[in-house]
């Protein structure tokens, strides 16, 4: 049986003096963190406590946090951010294609860090609010107002606001925390062209963000909302410059 002691993030590193440190700062600045330095150890942690993020990083001694990563994945939902002194682009792909939602680099700033963190644990309790409430409300759609519950991406897709998940003829579809994000973020800019560098200050928030990061997450999303996502009507590219999503009525004529 899981215990719940208001543990919000764990964080798996075999350096146990970053690993301590970064859990002591969080914790005194109101984010309470656990760590652990093995792979095991996160798997039992996980068994036991319930946690809302995991901060993760690749080398784990003899075994490898990408390896653990699809592990987690299999029986959990949770943000999860990579912190690695690995900077190659095949390192940061390979982490974002097999579930991990942020990619961040070592010497790493605690306080920015803890920013970044804290956004997402912000987000994910309102939106669990959200649902409850709308739970015990009996539900409800808002014509595409995203105060409502739902925005309407076409017929029978929606980005439900309350859940952070998709629905598509009926069916749900989970999204990872930063694919919510940018999603989001482009639906309620629809209809004009959204740059790179604007998705990196207002959906990253971190100049430092590469541009491979932003192109797996589009696919991702293409994946789950483009009827073929190799010839996308929903989320268009902009050679050069960025990416527009085209406003409902836009796709309707197109």
């Amino acid at each position: 049986m899981k215990t719940t002691n208001q543990i919000k993030v764990l964080m798996i590193d075999d350096d146990e003096l970053i690993a301590r440190s970064t859990s002591e700062y969080f914790t005194i600045l109101g984010v309470k963190t656990a760590y652990v330095t093995s792979y095991d150890a996160a798997l039992e942690f996980l068994e036991k406590q319930e946690v809302s993020l995991l901060l993760l990083d690749i080398n784990l001694g003899d075994k490898s946090g990408f390896d653990l990563c699809r592990k987690v994945r299999e029986n959990y939902d949770m943000p999860i951010f990579f912190i690695s002194a690995r900077t190659s682009d095949d390192d940061i792909l390979i982490a974002l294609n097999i579930g991990g939602d942020d990619y961040i680099k070592k010497p790493y700033t605690l306080n920015v860090l803890l920013a970044k963190v804290k956004a997402v644990l912000d987000r994910y309790e309102k939106a669990r609010k959200a649902a409850r409430n709308g739970m015990e409300n009996g539900g409800g759609e808002s014509n595409g107002n995203p105060a409502g519950g739902r925005i309407c991406i076409r017929d029978d897709l929606y980005l439900d606001t309350a859940t952070h998940k998709l629905t598509n003829h009926g069916k749900q579809e989970e999204l990872r925390a930063m694919e919510y994000k940018l999603l989001l973020y482009l639906l309620e800019n629809a209809g004009r062209v959204i740059t790179r560098d604007e998705l990196f200050d207002n959906v990253w928030e971190d100049v430092n963000t590469c541009d491979g990061t932003i192109t797996v997450h589009i696919r991702h999303i293409r994946e789950k909302i483009e009827s073929d996502p190799k010839v996308p009507k929903i989320i268009k590219t902009v050679y050069g410059v960025g990416y527009m999503v085209e406003t409902p009525q836009d796709m309707a004529d197109s």
